[in-house]
């Protein structure tokens, strides 16, 4: 049972103990110190591209757990005040390494795409996120190929739910990716074949048609 708990949540890069102390975390919140795990699952997800993908799972299983077992939400709101501060220094990350802010990116969105507050994405959490991908659509950023492969990843996880939060942020973001595609000359032939994928996928109402697929795909992958 544990090794499937343990596949399952994508926690082998963490030393033994912690992985005790997570999967304890999962199960019975109120006996392990839920700021500390909230500093950890944080801590881990900007240095591994792969954990900060997958943490929102793991945050969102332990903000259920807590909630049933004592009705609180201490984990959460460690969780979202430590958010709050690294996203306030989200420029000083950015400047100092490209992998710590893509995965930043990654986190912060997939904190929004699990955590809902009745069944709807947190309020709180949607003018953050534009802030990334506007961060993202920038000239500078368009020129590195990690900065708008996370962008597209991202608006192909979460661009619909966004969208529907605030429709006005997203016309402005695609506005910003258009002119980039049409207008910025130094692109690499990748970042132009993403950008102009995702400018595809939108178009089509947040899906791409098969033969758009086939097209894209064999691109990336040849």
């Amino acid at each position: 049972m544990e090794t499937s708990s343990k596949e399952e949540y994508k926690i082998q890069s963490f030393d033994l103990e912690t992985q005790q102390l997570l999967k304890t975390a999962l199960k019975d919140p109120g006996s392990v110190d839920l700021e500390k795990v909230s500093s950890l699952i944080v801590d881990q997800s900007l240095k591994d591209q792969i954990f900060s993908r997958e943490a929102g799972r793991i945050c969102y299983t332990i903000v259920q757990a807590e909630a049933k077992q004592t009705n609180g939400n201490v984990f959460r709101r460690n969780l979202l005040n430590r958010l709050q501060q690294e996203f306030k220094a989200r420029e000083e990350t950015r400047k100092r390494s490209t992998q710590e802010w893509v995965c930043l990116v990654s986190f912060i969105c997939n904190i929004f795409d699990y955590l809902k507050v009745n069944n709807m994405p947190m309020m709180a959490l949607v003018h953050p996120v534009y802030d990334c991908l506007f961060r993202l659509a920038q000239s500078d950023a368009l020129k590195n190929e990690e900065e708008v492969d996370c962008l597209v990843l991202q608006l192909h996880r979460i661009g619909d739910q966004l969208e529907k939060m605030n429709m006005q942020l997203m016309d402005e973001l695609f506005n910003l990716l258009r002119d980039g595609f049409l207008l910025q000359e130094d692109l690499s032939s990748m970042g132009r074949l993403l950008l102009l994928e995702i400018l595809e996928f939108r178009a089509g109402g947040w899906t791409l048609s098969e033969t758009a697929q086939k097209y894209y795909y064999s691109e990336v992958t040849d």
